[in-house]
């Protein structure tokens, strides 16, 4: 069967699907419309500041329409994150402190965590330079999460349990809103002030609900991933309980201005708007992980998640098997990106990650995994990561040319 037959009956097969998600996408954009109606968003609010970036009635609202639509107490949305890793950073930098353990409880974190932590390199001011333990319950030998060992994992002094909702670069079942909500709950019984932190990339409108509106404490992510649409140019976001929301802002910028500081840099319209395209860009997205799912599962490589299994976030993971394949598929997917479709992937040290990592990705935003890429470090066993994907059919195209570009298993 050739690639366009395979497309063919996975478009087919997945029909109801996609009609389901198509649901949900309208369940999703609804509560941002009702956010943006019930704090008001008029055009007087695309004007921003400069210089400090005091009394930006923009950015105000824009804080406040991000946390009703998260569920959460209050939010600090920013162009001055860098990344989500740095979102991430800040929330912990904010609420740790020496003595305190953090515990994370799905296993070994992201890769662009572990110099956070201070698992990898020295003398970089990481939370181990600042005495605070750090801890991991690993997940069982089936990839999911150890239930009997986190009913007894969590300690007096453990200050925060870290969450990871995606599954990284690793090959385990993302994490639904219902498991991070018996998560939260089960730590909460043995020690109720321990913070539930949620590390939500690549998580945010995937369901509907998020891990703020059941439970957790905190979380923070990426606006060059889901929520900004595929349009915002940068920053990222930590939202949850406002004291915990102040701590994490005053690491971005520093005690005693914490949210009230940080221009905008005339961002504001375009922060508002990828809000709102966000659902439709995840919903899209979605899609194209089923697709890729599906095609890759016929063609006898072991999938994660599966076809018809429901989504957890936006990436759809294929265990290629051979370094030569990881390198074929990033390839044929960057020939078919609007930009930059003439480059060739190559691998490459990237900082914050421990293995050399190849990566194919266009995108208008650079560093945007939203309107659809992959990469994969180069390690065994060769794992390729597809991410986002702004309509279906632009994944579809480009699975063409890589289901060419690999074969079969």
């Amino acid at each position: 069967m050739n690639s366009f037959d395979v497309l063919q009956e996975a478009e087919q097969a997945l029909l109801q699907i996609f009609s389901g998600i198509d649901a949900q996408v309208k369940h999703n954009l609804k509560r941002v419309l009702d956010a943006f109606r019930d704090r008001r968003v008029g055009a007087h609010h695309f004007a921003g500041v400069s210089g400090y970036g005091h009394d930006d009635l923009g950015r105000e609202t824009l804080d406040k329409v991000f946390a009703d639509v998260m569920g959460a107490e209050a939010s600090v949305v920013r162009v001055q994150f860098v990344s989500g890793t740095h979102a991430i950073a800040c929330a912990l930098y904010g609420v740790l402190r020496p003595g305190d353990e953090m515990l994370a409880v799905v296993g070994a974190p992201y890769d662009t965590l572990e110099e956070v932590i201070g698992l990898r390199s020295e003398n970089q001011g990481s939370l181990l330079d600042f005495g605070i333990n750090y801890r991991q319950l690993n997940l069982t030998p089936e990839g999911t999460i150890d239930w009997q060992a986190l009913s007894q994992g969590v300690e007096e002094n453990t200050r925060l349990v870290l969450i990871q909702r995606s599954c990284g670069y690793s090959w385990r079942p993302s994490l639904s809103i219902a498991e991070i909500e018996k998560i939260i709950h089960i730590v909460k019984q043995q020690n109720p002030n321990t913070i539930c932190f949620v590390d939500n990339c690549y998580g945010e409108f995937i369901e509907t609900q998020e891990p703020t509106a059941v439970g957790a404490d905190l979380m923070a992510g990426s606006l060059i991933k889901n929520p900004g649409g595929t349009i915002v140019n940068a920053g990222g976001y930590v939202a949850g309980r406002a004291d915990l929301v102040e701590a994490a802002a005053c690491r971005l910028t520093a005690p005693g201005i914490g949210s009230y500081g940080g221009a905008t840099f005339d961002q504001n319209r375009i922060l508002f708007q990828g809000l709102f395209l966000a659902p439709q860009m995840v919903g899209e997205a979605m899609k194209g992980t089923h697709l890729t799912g599906y095609v890759f599962d016929k063609l006898g490589y072991p999938v994660n998640p599966a076809p018809f299994a429901p989504r957890r976030d936006v990436i759809q993971s294929i265990k290629l098997g051979s370094a030569k394949k990881l390198i074929a598929f990033c390839k044929a997917i960057q020939q078919h990106s609007p930009i930059g479709s003439y480059l060739d992937p190559v691998p490459d040290e990237m900082p914050g990650y421990s293995s050399q990592v190849v990566m194919a990705g266009g995108t208008f935003i650079e560093g945007s995994t939203s309107e659809f890429s992959a990469d994969g470090p180069l390690r065994e066993p060769y794992v390729v990561y597809c991410q986002g994907g702004t309509h279906w059919t632009h994944v579809a195209i480009a699975l063409e040319a890589a289901i060419d570009a690999v074969g079969e298993a």
